[in-house]
């Protein structure tokens, strides 16, 4: 059986994260998604392999100073 595709929502879930952070990893830092229409769509086995590459990791320009 072929993997659903799986909203923003859905991914958020997915993930444990806001809807609003999955839109921000999409612009910022490749988040794989595909836009269907206005809707963006994933593959949870893609976004799974994007987290584990450090694809979601905070990067040092985003952590605060210690």
């Amino acid at each position: 059986m072929a993997e659903p595709w799986l909203s923003a929502d859905d991914i958020a879930a997915h993930l444990g994260v806001t809807k609003d952070t999955v839109y921000a990893w999409i612009v910022k830092k490749t988040m794989p998604a595909h836009k269907v229409g206005r809707l963006w769509k994933f593959k949870a086995s893609e976004v799974d392999d994007w987290v584990r590459r450090g694809g979601a990791a905070v990067s040092s320009e985003t952590s605060p100073p210690e």
